[in-house]
């Protein structure tokens, strides 16, 4: 499935949490995730511990690339994430784990997560899903929407996933 996602620093998540109930058709509630991110060659591959959604593995590509850029992923329920975590651990190696509360709104198909990362920070991501290809523009569109209602300055886009940060500061785009 892919979606155009962007995530940016967000250093005042009431103000954010203002502008999402505005705009948002529904609130999804609050997720307190761990995300176990496992050492890969080529794109990411993470297991989620959901409070809200159980566990599931989640492989990913996408660019690294600051502003609206493009993701496909699958999301694959695992009944037993211990035992998943641990072969898989065992197989390729943990990179880090991110452990955050993420407070989730949706504006049509259009995700709004307000995350409070451990030892990170605050910020902010959009994902818009969607399946049509010939959709892709219109969803750009949506999520440079969002990025105008929430005044996201282009300094605040990050380019990474939080697995980069563990340690370091994010990076930002130049």
């Amino acid at each position: 499935m892919p979606n155009i996602e962007i995530k940016a620093s967000y250093s005042d998540l009431n103000k954010a949490k203002q502008i999402a109930e505005r705009v948002s058709t529904k609130h999804l509630g609050l997720d307190h995730q761990v995300d176990t991110y496992f050492k890969t060659s080529k794109g990411r591959l993470k297991l989620r511990e959901s409070s809200l959604s159980g566990a599931m593995l989640i492989p990913y590509l996408r660019s690294d690339h600051s502003g609206p850029k493009k993701s496909d992923y699958a999301l694959l329920p695992t009944d037993d994430p211990i035992l998943a975590k641990h072969l898989l651990a065992e197989l390729l190696g943990v990179e880090t784990v991110v452990i955050k509360d993420r407070d989730i709104y949706l504006a049509d198909n259009v995700r709004i997560h307000l995350d409070h990362v451990e030892g990170l920070g605050s910020f902010i991501e959009f994902e818009a899903v969607y399946r049509n290809e010939a959709d892709e523009p219109l969803e750009h569109e949506k999520v440079n929407r969002l990025i105008r209602e929430f005044e996201i300055a282009s300094h605040q886009l990050i380019k990474n996933s939080y697995r980069e940060y563990q340690g370091s500061s994010p990076t930002r785009s130049a």
